[in-house]
């Protein structure tokens, strides 16, 4: 399989999750098995497949942003990073829907920054701490719908 390919292939299954995590808010499975450690389980163990079979003797490293440059120059070590974004992202959109069912937060509050997870990472796992902090004290305790 090519990289190209690979890549096609974790993106679809890491499509599904942030399908399943949007669409499912009051079923537990997706946020707690899928994506809460099945999928980035099965993508963390392709990410160190990758790296077992690229690393070796491969120019570039992290100690200047020209050697991080340089690994992504192979197409399987920039696959490897995108794999990695993609694992942890989804674990964090997981943690996400789970944190705000436990805090009665509803669920059409959370969809942007589920959205702007699967699309920016970190900003929108910031964006929902903000509305965690937001509703402080607002939040009933009564479901996540």
């Amino acid at each position: 399989m090519s990289p190209e390919q690979l890549f096609s292939l974790v993106n679809l299954l890491a499509l599904l999750g942030w399908l399943l995590l949007a669409a499912l808010p009051r079923q537990r499975w997706p946020a707690e098995v899928v994506c809460g450690w099945a999928l980035p389980a099965l993508l963390a163990s392709l990410y160190l497949a990758i790296l077992a079979m690229t690393w070796s003797g491969h120019p570039g490293g992290f100690s200047s942003l020209h050697e991080v440059a340089r690994l992504f120059e192979d197409p399987w070590l920039l696959l490897a990073g995108w794999v990695h974004y993609l694992a942890f992202d989804l674990f964090v959109g997981g943690w996400i829907v789970r944190d705000a069912r436990a805090r009665g937060i509803r669920h059409l509050f959370v969809l942007p920054s589920l959205v702007l997870t699967f699309l920016f990472g970190p900003a929108g796992w910031l964006s929902y701490l903000a509305l965690r902090a937001g509703l402080r004290g607002h939040v009933s305790t009564g479901g996540s719908a």
